[in-house]
């Protein structure tokens, strides 16, 4: 498997500045435009500096792979922790559609570039099977995240949950990103209505003791109609 050097003694942000300026490119210009000479060029580093760091297409790439890894884990972090405790999964229904919606609609309205970057990593992962392993890594931090969730609300099946409910995220974020419904983007209320739904569709076979939609309680407090268990 190709790699890249990860660090530095004497500039580690270097790579950091390697791997911004990758995805920003991969905005802009696409796969193609992707190589090492762009990076310098566009990231005002000497001739070199990004070879030193990626010596091959592969490298280059898991550095991208690797940067946008550490964004979309920091989108977690301001919902899962205070700055004062460690990070706590939501237990109950509602937490969890706050938590999705907050960080869906953040990758829809904030995030879009960086979207568009790893869906192109993503095509390319299909073609090269060292890049496959590290996004299929990374991917698995986020389902793990999801199924710890499904799991504290009592879900009989928490892996296959966490996968759907990531799934779905996955299909909300394109559709409003790349696909057909870029120009009708859901607002952050539709979000939280559909996540609720979900939920609510996963844990009918639920513990009576986790808390959520099916115990006849309004899963969020400003909204008037709840998921319909007809």
């Amino acid at each position: 498997m190709t790699t890249a050097k990860r660090t530095s003694p004497y500039r580690p942000d270097r790579l950091v500045l390697i791997g911004d300026t990758a995805i920003r490119l991969l905005v802009e210009r696409g796969m193609r435009g992707l190589t090492h000479r762009a990076v310098d060029e566009s990231a005002g580093l000497p001739p070199g500096s990004t070879s030193y760091y990626a010596r091959t297409r592969a490298a280059l790439l898991e550095v991208a792979l690797a940067r946008m890894t550490v964004l979309e884990a920091g989108e977690f972090a301001p919902a899962l922790a205070d700055g004062e405790s460690p990070p706590a999964l939501p237990g109950d229904p509602a937490g969890v559609a706050d938590l999705v919606a907050e960080i869906v609609d953040a990758a829809i309205r904030d995030g879009r570039d960086q979207k568009i970057a790893r869906y192109e990593l993503a095509l390319e992962a299909t073609r090269r099977p060292e890049l496959r392993t590290v996004y299929d890594e990374a991917g698995a931090v986020f389902r793990g995240a999801a199924a710890a969730m499904l799991a504290a609300l009592g879900s009989p099946a928490p892996e296959r949950h966490g996968r759907f409910l990531v799934a779905w995220c996955e299909g909300v974020m394109f559709d409003a990103i790349a696909g057909a419904g870029w120009a009708t983007p859901p607002s952050r209320a539709d979000i939280r209505v559909g996540v609720t739904e979900l939920l609510a569709g996963m844990l009918v076979g639920a513990a009576p003791s986790a808390p959520g939609p099916l115990d006849g309680k309004a899963p969020m407090s400003d909204m008037n109609d709840s998921p319909d268990r007809s």
